[in-house]
């Protein structure tokens, strides 16, 4: 295992209404939106127009949740939440995706606890269902 490779560990804490959200998702609009709704929930918000880059990122700090589309450029949200998981165990994952019955497939290897939100969905049902991952 290098370096790079190893979990991150993690403080044991009282979920924070002010939650350290990455996001990935490739749709300009939608990130933007998604973005907004949760930094005014209260949440603190990085974002990535890919999961090569948003992976990078999460080599560097930890975060609390990975808020992910499924199809996008140079790495999936699949292979994405694979990945974090490996870095992270306690990090906890959301699909965002129109594409609902990939990430369903038992053969995906997505994380077993992800949670999946398809599209079209409200940015207050996106909050709601961020804020219950969070706190379980």
């Amino acid at each position: 295992m290098t370096r790079d490779d190893r979990p991150i560990r993690r403080i044991s804490s009282p979920v924070q209404p002010n939650s350290k959200i990455l996001l990935a998702e490739d749709d300009d609009d939608m990130r933007r939106f998604l973005v907004k709704a949760l930094e005014n929930a209260g949440h603190a918000v990085v974002s990535f127009d890919n999961g090569l880059s948003a992976y990078h990122r999460l080599r560097e700090e930890p975060f609390e949740l990975l808020l992910t589309d499924i199809v996008m450029p140079e790495m999936d949200g699949i292979e994405l939440a694979r990945r974090a998981t490996q870095l992270d165990p306690d990090i906890k994952v959301m699909f965002i995706t129109g594409f609902a019955a990939v990430a369903l497939n038992p053969d995906s290897q997505t994380p077993k606890d992800a949670k999946i939100l398809s599209k079209p969905f409200h940015l207050r049902e996106l909050v709601s269902e961020v804020d219950k991952l969070l706190a379980a």
